[in-house]
């Protein structure tokens, strides 16, 4: 587990850097000057702009300034915006949590729905259910996200109005930010009203997070019927029911444990699908998550928002990916070994 761990961590580093090189690499590729898409001065003075370029080290080798550009980076500073002339690293932990909270309530239900109904359609493997899983699952990938955003609004919110349409809480709830989770802060509240808070924060968060999941929940599907399909075909479930187990004791024994194995692999290929779902639910919801703001700043055409932006959220993906491979690892000991370290 030691050099699995080594290993992953490497590769963590080496993706980081990577990930930087490209950010630097943008402010070339942008239009204008490219210590003004470095720092985001736009309305810098001569004495301004010559202090920016001797701390960019812009008269010295192009290593020189990707070196100097990665020293501001590690120390928490992206320039500022050019829109808002705000530090973008405040701006990315502003926004960056309601990201967070959104994508994992949304892969909590994907999983919650798609893993289940994908062993069912498995264990009645050419049948009607079966039939009817795999028919949803195409129809629901099939769905553009933002017309199923427009639809869950226009049904939910505006008819039947059980739901709110946009926000991530009512104004009339003040919660003081401790980890910019919103439904945790609000658990670690002391205010009388935290629980209708709470209740009005899992409101706002239960529509949005349904759009982001349906997609993902489809493919989990596919994956877990495929999973205990191969378990179920396996000799060792062949020898357990050789020994006069019942389905269901194989299927609980047996069945589930080495299934899930598979999907939690795939898990975290699946979240950068998701995280671009989300993207694109948070513009229809008014969600104030980084996706949003990423967006509406390639709109501004904002450059230093856009580099520090998809620095970020890249790296917040290949960390999901990351752990998701840990909790491969810790499932499955075979995953551990050099073939599979690498």
């Amino acid at each position: 587990m030691l050099i699995f761990s080594l290993r992953r961590l490497s590769l963590f580093l080496f993706t980081i850097v990577l990930l930087t090189i490209l950010s630097f690499s943008l402010s070339f590729l942008f239009p204008g000057d490219q210590l003004i898409n470095l720092s985001g001065q736009v309305n810098a003075t001569e004495e301004q702009l010559a202090l920016l370029s001797e701390s960019y080290r812009q008269g010295d080798s192009i290593i020189s300034q990707y070196f100097a550009y990665l020293s501001h980076i590690m120390n928490a500073d992206m320039g500022v915006s050019m829109s808002s002339q705000f530090p973008v690293w405040d701006e990315v932990i502003i926004h960056l949590p309601p990201t967070i909270e959104l994508t994992f309530v949304a892969l909590v239900m994907a999983m919650a729905v798609g893993i289940p109904l994908g062993f069912v359609a498995a264990i009645h493997h050419r049948t009607k259910i079966d039939n009817a899983v795999l028919t949803l699952s195409m129809l629901g990938y099939s769905i553009p996200v933002f017309w199923l955003g427009l639809l869950v609004i226009l049904v939910f919110s505006i008819e039947l109005g059980w739901f709110p349409s946009s926000g991530q809480i009512s104004l009339l709830f003040e919660v003081e930010p401790v980890t910019g989770l919103l439904l945790i802060d609000i658990l670690l509240s002391d205010s009388a009203f935290k629980w209708e808070a709470f209740q009005n924060a899992l409101a706002h968060i239960i529509l949005p997070a349904c759009v982001v999941a349906l997609a993902p929940a489809t493919i989990f599907i596919r994956l877990a019927r495929t999973s205990m399909m191969q378990v179920l075909d396996s000799h060792y479930i062949t020898a357990a029911s050789a020994k006069g187990l019942s389905l269901r004791q194989i299927i609980y024994r047996h069945g589930i444990r080495n299934a899930m194995v598979n999907v939690i692999r795939d898990v975290g290929l699946q979240f950068a699908n998701l995280v671009t779902l989300a993207m694109v639910t948070e513009m229809i919801f008014s969600w104030p998550g980084i996706g949003r703001w990423l967006i509406e700043s390639i709109y501004q055409r904002d450059y230093t928002a856009i580099q520090g932006g998809l620095l970020v959220l890249s790296s917040y993906i290949f960390i999901v990916h990351i752990l998701t491979d840990f909790i491969y690892a810790w499932l499955n000991p075979m995953a551990r070994g050099k073939k599979y370290g690498t």
